[in-house]
């Protein structure tokens, strides 16, 4: 199997034994972006980084749940100036589009999170480090806004799905996306990966989360990148290898790995 990045996984959300498997018997996995949820995340990403060197921790809040309080944020964002020298990405960060759709965050709420939000962006910047997004349908032009405001390049909208207006957007900005086997059985994400141009885009798991499809019932694995990636070079009308080739070194590139 041809070498891949997962370009965004949450290894810290695996049992012991499935992330000891993931990472020690794939040998074709050259690096595994782990996105943190919160600070305990942060601090476990840490670890798992510095016993594994494949392993390059994000640190971030992960907006789907409950805003923390201004003593939680700086205390996550001091431990987090504290290993800058060890985070590769500002992530996962975003806006909270499934949680306001069940309506579980009232307006005032989301401005909360807007702020939040811009307050890792302005941190991004200051660190030099990539920023990776959840920003998804409407809020992702919200976000655009914010990486406009601040001039942000370095931009990953991962697992991203949006409009097209968005899209021609995020293109025109140089923003990267990334795909999770999903576009292997899902005609919308097939669509953005026809309309993205495959220098800018990544694959991903996202895992533990579950897929359907041929991948219903198993244990969300790296190596389903392959199927993501397969389904790419078909989307693209290019090689297989080729696709393997372009979105490892997208990722080599916009991680510096």
């Amino acid at each position: 199997m041809e070498k891949m990045i997962d370009a965004h996984i949450h290894l810290d959300l695996y049992e012991k034994v499935e992330m000891k498997e993931i990472i020690e018997n794939s040998a074709f996995l050259e690096a595994l972006i782990s996105v943190s949820f919160h600070l305990e995340s942060c601090k476990t990403n840490l670890l798992l980084s510095e016993k594994y060197d494949k392993v390059k921790p994000a640190f971030g809040f992960h907006p789907e749940q409950p805003l923390p309080n201004e003593n939680e944020i700086e205390k996550l964002v001091c431990w987090m100036n504290d290993h800058k020298r060890e985070m590769t990405a500002v992530g996962e960060v975003g806006l909270p589009y499934y949680l306001r759709s069940e309506q579980k965050v009232t307006p005032y709420q989301f401005g909360q999170y807007i702020e939040l939000l811009e307050q890792f962006i302005k941190l991004a910047k200051e660190w030099e480090k990539p920023i990776v997004l959840h920003a998804v349908y409407d809020d992702a032009p919200m976000a655009c806004d914010l990486l406009e405001k601040h001039s942000i390049e370095k931009v990953h909208f991962h697992w991203f799905k949006g409009d097209g207006k968005t899209i021609e957007r995020m293109i025109a900005n140089g923003y990267f996306i990334s795909v999770t086997p999903d576009v292997v059985y899902e005609q919308e994400i097939q669509q953005i990966v026809n309309a993205y141009p495959l220098e800018r885009i990544m694959i991903e798991t996202d895992g533990p989360w579950p897929f359907e499809g041929p991948f219903k019932g198993k244990m969300t694995h790296p190596a389903m990148m392959a199927e993501s990636v397969k389904q790419i070079a078909k989307i693209k009308k290019i090689p297989v290898t080729d696709v393997f080739r372009q979105v490892r070194k997208n990722a080599e590139t916009f991680f510096c790995i």
